[in-house]
């Protein structure tokens, strides 16, 4: 192989760091360019009706969609309850219990393929088990649709920072005869902690603006979630119906309830990102 020369080297070498930095700059362009559209057109369509009112029918003025925002606060909560501990004891098992046996191979492949399968598929699964077999869309089941899409990601991040534990740590507090339990709860999960509360804020931040799942699952609902046993409202199907309506204030409301979501991902993006650099910094 002739080798090539020095001023070739050097010019490849530009010519890819200016391909690469044109890449990162489309794409920050095409970022700001989304969240100036949905910023500034939510933005207007926010008023104090918005957050208290039912939504207004087909064709009609004002409303709001109080009733969506409480139904994605509880369809969130949750499944944050049942999918972060579940999340959780699964990332613990395969970093501190079960990190070189077969079976641990088998249940990290699992999480891993779980955490590449489309959300799609998991409203799809649950719709079959749940919705087909009780005959009827409730927020449970959305509920649960959503925690399976936490549940990997919790599994995959608590494995991954407790491996970022330095075993010595680990040694040295068996060594002093503290039963093993107490050292990962005590001990490492103390060390950790900062990457754990982040991988789960991320974790429900990222299911938070979850559609297909819902559409299968919770579906919608015009009226104030009293119970999760029934078809419930969430801003994100909202969003998907009113978003295609042609009628202008459903619109105006789609592009306020994407103001919603997209904040709240923005500042719990950002409070994970605060907290990470001042735990780093103690």
């Amino acid at each position: 192989m002739r080798p090539r020369s020095k001023f070739t080297r050097i010019w490849a070498d530009r010519a890819v760091k200016g391909i690469s930095g044109l890449a990162v700059l489309a794409g920050l362009a095409l970022l700001a360019w989304i969240l100036y559209t949905v910023l500034v057109r939510g933005a207007a369509a926010l008023h104090w009706d918005f957050f208290t009112q039912l939504p207004a029918p087909p064709g009609g003025s004002g409303g709001g969609l109080g009733n969506a925002m409480l139904g994605t606060v509880y369809l969130t909560l949750l499944a944050a309850a049942m999918g972060v501990p579940v999340g959780i004891f699964a990332g613990v098992y395969l970093s501190e219990y079960g990190h070189s046996s077969r079976f641990g191979h088998v249940t990290r492949f699992m999480v891993n393929t779980m955490m590449g399968i489309p959300s799609i598929i998991a409203g799809l699964f649950v719709y079959t088990i749940l919705v087909v077999t009780v005959g009827h869309f409730s927020g449970y089941a959305g509920a649960v649709a959503l925690a399976l899409l936490i549940l990997p990601i919790v599994a995959r991040t608590t494995e991954d920072m407790l491996n970022l534990v330095p075993v010595a740590l680990r040694e040295s507090a068996l060594a002093l005869g503290v039963p093993r339990w107490k050292v990962t709860l005590g001990i490492v999960f103390r060390a950790a902690r900062n990457g754990l509360v982040s991988g789960v804020l991320l974790a429900v931040a990222r299911v938070s603006g979850e559609t297909a799942p819902l559409l299968f699952t919770a579906l919608n609902s015009p009226y104030w979630p009293r119970t999760l046993s029934e078809p419930t409202a969430n801003l994100t199907v909202t969003i998907f119906n009113y978003a295609m309506s042609p009628y202008d204030n459903w619109q105006n409301a789609a592009w306020g309830a994407s103001f919603l979501i997209t904040v709240a991902v923005l500042l719990t993006t950002v409070v994970v990102r605060v907290a990470l650099l001042k735990g780093r910094s103690r």
